[in-house]
Order: structure tokens, then sequence, then C-alpha cells
């Protein structure tokens, strides 16, 4: 029997995430509801799947993701509790409430239900993102449902719960420097005489191709910067720039910065 995901919360992150389950179920499984209605509604029209309120989320799914602010978790689960608390069957709730560990879930309502926590990102919406995940009283059949349906989303990787926080400030705020990084080398490509578009297209799969030529080889970055660095060339003069205006502890300092600010907002 298939299972039903609900989705509590339909932002950027909620509605990515329900993109990615849709590639694996039939939308008569995915429930969504929003804050503002309007909001589920025109999701679940785009994915030819049902909006509804939260009450019939929290009443009919078999994984029901809590996709919601870190300091609204526990209004939220207030909310839905009467309707948990009268059901007789599984569910599992899934939360991407960011800095609120297992415990700290707990704490604010999830009591002792089976609970998956994740970090997903943005890039999830088009099968190119990265989940972190670390279950919590959840049966292997449930780990393992949840992976495939959400094997749509990207590359699903364990976490220990405390390393959360650390996976985030990378993958989690990461989209946010690499599109920084994009504009930059199209604005460069546009002084150097090419038109906006071009120089946005070929900026982005550069980024694509790069990252792809890493996965697939297992090379490391360095070496292969150093591959395209031929001696005396321009590429080496261009990573000279980027040293000498401090790229490398920019980005450092970017996701040391995001990661102190995870730990902030419980």
């Amino acid at each position: 029997m298939m299972a039903t995901f609900g989705f509590i919360g339909t932002g950027n992150m909620g509605g990515a995430l329900a993109r990615a389950a849709r590639k694996k179920l039939d939308g008569k499984h995915i429930l969504l509801a929003n804050r503002t209605a309007a909001k589920a509604e025109a999701l679940a029209v785009d994915l030819d799947c049902q909006s509804t309120d939260n009450a019939t989320v929290a009443e009919k799914a078999d994984f029901i993701f809590l996709g919601v602010k870190p300091y609204m978790v526990a209004g939220l689960m207030a909310d839905i509790a009467p309707v948990l608390e009268k059901r007789k069957d599984r569910f599992v709730l899934v939360s991407m409430a960011a800095a609120l560990t297992i415990p700290d879930l707990r704490q604010r309502g999830c009591g002792d239900y089976p609970l998956i926590r994740i970090m997903p990102n943005t890039p999830s919406a088009v099968g190119e993102g990265v989940i972190f995940y670390t279950c919590d009283g959840v049966t292997e059949e449930e780990k393992e449902t949840f992976l495939t349906t959400m094997s749509g989303a990207g590359r699903l990787l364990p976490l220990d719960d405390h390393l959360m926080d650390a996976g985030s400030a990378v993958s989690g705020c990461g989209p946010a420097f690499v599109d920084l990084f994009i504009e930059a080398m199209a604005d460069g490509g546009v002084a150097c005489g090419l038109t906006r578009p071009m120089a946005l297209e070929c900026a982005a799969q550069t980024l694509i191709g790069a990252a792809r030529l890493m996965l697939e080889t297992g090379t490391h970055p360095g070496a292969l910067k150093d591959a395209v660095c031929s001696p005396g060339g321009s590429t080496i003069q261009g990573i000279r720039a980027l040293e000498k205006a401090g790229f490398r502890s920019a980005v450092m300092e970017a996701v040391i910065a995001a990661y102190e600010k995870n730990g902030q907002m419980k």
C-alpha cells in the first residue's frame, strides 16, 4: 500500500519537497496545507494533488512534514496534538526546522512519536538537492519508504543529529552562496562583452559541470583546479585575483557565520 505524504507548510522548502515526492507518488497520496490556503491550493493544482488543512494532514498522512519556522513548531504541535492522539495507526513526523535537535523537537510537542529530522535544500525541487536526515523511533521499513519516496529530491545522506547545523550551513545555505557566485561570474562575463543571458547560462552550466566532474571522478577539487591552471596561463591569474581578494576565506567565513546563526535560532 502506497504511503501518504502530508506537508504542513508549503513555502520554498516545503514546496520543493512536495515536488520531489510527487515524482514518486500519485497525487492522491500527497496532502498540502498552508497557513495561507491559497498557496497550498496553487501548488496542489500545479502538482495535481490535494490541498487541505493541518488537521486533515495530521489525521491522514503516514509521513507528516512540519514545514514551519523553529519558533512555530511548539504551536503547530499543540494545534494538531488532539488529532494525533486519536490515531491508532503508526505515522512519522518529519521536521525540517533549522537548529531544533531531536530532543528539542520532542520537548516541543513531538513526544514519543516516530521522528525524522531533515535538513534539505531548495535544489531538491529539481532533483539535485541534498537532504541530511537522522531517524529516531523509526522502523527500517518506514525509513526505506521515506528514502525511496524522497529519492527524487537528490542525494539523501545520513548525518548525526549534532552535526545537522553544520550540514545545513554548507548545503542548506550553500545554494544562496552559489547563486551569488554565479551572479558575480555572469557580471564579469557581461563586463567582458557577453550578453546577460549568455553569461548567466555559461556561469551556471560551468558550476554544474565542475561539480559533476568532481562527484563522478572522485577527484579532489584542488587537483581539478590545478589541471585547469596551465603554467603562465590566464586561469592561474584569475585564481591569483580571487586569493588576493580573500575568496577562500570569505566562503569559509560565510559557512561558519551561518553555522553560528543556526545555533542561535532555537
